[in-house]
């Protein structure tokens, strides 16, 4: 073992024992001394533990496990800690700006266990009250996350939006060509993505992107045509292999070359299939019996629900985020603060709901034709009831119910949460089903069937959470849940007035699991959500 791996096997046991709090000087012995062996190039090998010890700042006890490592190729006390630390923890270490003790703080107290979930609770801005933290601190922590994770090749979709439209106007400038698009992942919105595509008819050397302003160095691959095959190559290149190959099946009878990808799909005596539904995943059939869905648009969303304020851990006032979303053009706003079993996210106590229900009722004296509904994010608790006692939670207008600790469960534990959530007859809106963080936490696992058909006989509609690093549920259980009628419903789970605009990409997932209007609960206009949530109220009294 070489002395740059022996400096950093000393490095992570200083690191993990500190973590768990112990011996400060023998911490900053083995750190200290990490230190000096990764910055000399002094070799280690075939020394005895009198040499090692007799090394500037190593002395007999550093001596020891460096011996230890260099005969067994393992340190004792490493292992030890390392068997008792989480995985994402451990990479948590590596973060820049946040040293052990703040890793432990972050662990023990907001139950945070990867870098995944600490961006997520960058976003929801809950280091920002805790101790020896602050905006600057989490600032940083967030922007090193988010370029750990986009260096592994993978990218959230709503990383990519900007970057991809940008090249495409700035293609078409460069180029003066009109035939350039989107294609691949990103023109089928993808949740995930690895590449931008673009199709352009022109030739290679036309194409110069020196220029062109990459911040995230997204990998882009550019595929050059002429203008008659520019429709044919656009199709080939947008549907993934499965769309492809199911196509193949069908006979084609249109222009060998056409003009436009809807001339392409009339040739295989086909409706035309948007980009977001080239998937292979049913949509072929349905375009041959000319049954496809009126995708949802953005327009049809009538208002927002599942927002959170200051009252909790939002960055913005009640009044700011409700003025926000008329801004917006919406007719209501559903305000969920979390509820006071998470103490991490300054969860509500029941006075605090008070006062605020008192400020959301003198709001909604203030502002004509459009309302504030009174809601709550509830914790479903470990046995699956939910936060608060009925006193309270018949107060709310509509209440969101979604799981955020112990979320290590197997199916059968996780399913049975859920279900006796969904099935209390204070819950509205079933939120974030899985609590999956997308390329950071897979999430607990659920029988998806069972709990859709749950939510169908309990007349629980369930949330399609639009933050970028959530879209849960999937896309893909949506025509599942279209098909018991279940209602959809797209929220931002909104942390401050921008939170606002993610409604953008719970749409476009949204769109992929062919969500039309009349499936969606929040585009209902602010007459029918009330008498929705009136009819939900009435069964509470039952």
């Amino acid at each position: 073992m070489n002395t740059e791996k022996i400096a950093a096997k000393l490095k992570l046991t200083g690191q993990l024992q500190e973590l768990h709090g112990q011996n400060p000087f023998k911490v900053k012995a083995l750190i200290n001394a990490a230190y000096r062996l990764d910055k000399t190039d002094i070799n280690l090998e075939g020394k005895n533990i009198e040499e090692l010890a007799a090394l500037e700042g190593i002395g007999k006890g550093i001596a020891s496990k460096i011996y230890e490592l260099q005969t067994t190729g393992k340190l004792e006390e490493l292992e030890e800690a390392l068997s008792i630390t989480p995985i994402g923890v451990i990479e948590m270490l590596r973060i820049k700006g946040i040293g052990p003790k703040k890793v432990g703080q972050l662990w023990k107290e907001l139950e945070v266990e990867s870098p995944g979930e600490l961006l997520y609770a960058c976003n929801e801005n809950r280091l920002v009250t805790l101790k020896g933290f602050g905006e600057k601190t989490q600032a940083a922590v967030k922007k090193y996350i988010e370029f750990s994770m986009e260096s592994k090749g993978k990218f959230h979709y709503a990383s990519c939006e900007a970057t991809a439209l940008a090249l495409v106007e700035y293609l078409k400038t460069q180029t003066g060509s009109a035939f350039i698009s989107l294609s691949g992942d990103v023109r089928r919105k993808s949740i995930i993505i690895e590449k931008i595509e673009i199709v352009a008819a022109v030739s290679e050397k036309e194409i110069k992107l020196e220029n062109f302003i990459n911040e995230r160095q997204i990998p882009i691959q550019i595929h050059t045509c002429d203008e008659e095959s520019f429709a044919q190559v656009l199709f080939q290149t947008t549907g993934n292999s499965s769309h492809i190959k199911q196509l193949e099946t069908f006979s084609y009878r249109g222009d060998l070359n056409p003009e436009t990808e809807e001339d392409l799909y009339a040739g295989y005596e086909l409706e035309y299939i948007e980009p977001e539904l080239r998937e292979g995943r049913g949509e072929l059939n349905l375009a041959q019996n000319n049954n496809l869905p009126k995708l949802i648009e953005a327009t049809d969303l009538k208002g927002i629900l599942h927002n959170h304020s200051k009252y909790s851990d939002g960055m913005n006032t009640l009044a700011q985020m409700a003025n926000r979303c008329r801004e917006l053009g919406y007719s209501y706003f559903g305000i969920c603060d979390h509820s006071q079993s998470a103490f991490y996210a300054n969860g509500m106590k029941p006075e605090t709901v008070l006062e605020q229900q008192l400020e959301i009722d003198e709001l909604n004296n203030k502002m004509a034709s459009f309302k504030i509904f009174k809601g709550i994010e509830s914790d479903i608790l470990n046995d699956g009831s939910l936060d608060y006692k009925k006193e309270i939670l018949e107060t709310f207008d509509f209440v969101v119910a979604s799981i955020h600790s112990n979320l290590k469960m197997d199916q059968e534990k996780a399913t049975a949460r859920l279900l006796k959530a969904i099935e209390n007859p204070f819950t509205t809106i079933l939120g974030h089903p899985t609590g999956r963080l997308l390329l950071s936490r897979e999430g607990y696992p659920i029988d998806h069937k069972k709990i859709i058909e749950a939510c169908a006989a309990n007349g629980v509609a369930i949330e399609l959470n639009a933050h970028p690093y959530r879209l849960d549920i999937d896309w893909t259980w949506i025509p599942y849940c279209i098909d018991k009628g279940v209602l959809i419903s797209i929220n931002p789970d909104a942390h401050e007035t921008e939170g606002l605009l993610d409604l953008h990409w719970g749409t476009a997932a949204a769109r992929k699991g062919m969500l039309t209007k009349e499936t969606c609960l929040n585009a209902m206009n602010l007459e029918e959500i009330t008498k929705w949530f009136e009819s939900k109220k009435t069964k509470t009294k039952q």
